[in-house]
């Protein structure tokens, strides 16, 4: 592996969560010697924040091992945990717009064996899209709610639904929403008490908190 790149293949046996290859900032160089260096141990691994352009310039036969997600530019390298667990977590959107981190936490999650339902485009600028679906989602334990814009979503849902929610900030907006900094203020700012939330576009940081709340659901 490239000596700037020092990888931590033992993360997953200290605290239970895997490391993901975090590519904006790295070269193609840096990401395909971690890709090598997987390869070798017959790891799989996640990467976060892949663009197509630094995709296309891995070598083919690590291209061809990786299975790339162009919305919300993950990727799977080598091999894939089956699922263990389904019906725990609910990914909720308030607009299509904030699909690509609601499908970065869906890809995370996957890429941990747990297969999350996604339900998007229920902001309440069209209440009735969440209330059709409300009961739906108060049968999962656990719920990431991704919205950007003035984030009402959060508090909203933060009113109707007793679990535990992890709440995504996204840059989604016109020029007052601060590329994702009203929606992250309206959201610690909220009323509805208990909500945890991320940082700004983070679906794979808002899947993590998910996994370790699941982690401690199991224990009990």
């Amino acid at each position: 592996m490239s000596g700037d790149v020092v990888f931590d293949f033992a993360r997953a046996e200290r605290i239970g969560l895997s490391e993901a290859v975090f590519c904006a900032g790295k070269t193609p160089q840096q990401i395909a010697a971690i890709l090598q260096s997987a390869s070798e141990r017959d790891a799989g691994l996640l990467l976060t924040r892949l663009d197509a352009e630094k995709f296309a310039a891995l070598p083919g036969e690590l291209k061809a091992a990786t299975e790339w997600c162009p919305l919300s530019q993950t990727a799977f390298f080598g091999p894939v945990p089956p699922v263990s667990s389904a019906g725990t977590i609910a990914i909720v959107a308030a607009g299509t717009s904030d699909a690509p981190a609601a499908r970065e936490a869906e890809r995370t999650l996957r890429h941990a064996g747990v297969e999350a339902s996604v339900i998007i485009d229920v902001g309440v600028a069209g209440l009735w899209r969440l209330m059709d679906r409300i009961e739906e989602i108060r049968r999962f334990p656990v719920v990431i709610a991704v919205a950007g814009m003035d984030a009402a979503l959060a508090s909203v849902l933060g009113g109707l639904y007793s679990g535990s929610l992890i709440c995504v900030p996204t840059s989604v907006g016109y020029g007052a929403a601060e590329e994702g900094r009203t929606a992250l203020n309206a959201m610690l700012a909220s009323c509805a008490p208990g909500l945890v939330i991320t940082n700004i576009d983070n679906g794979y940081g808002a899947a993590c908190a998910a996994l370790r709340m699941l982690g401690v659901m199991k224990l009990r």
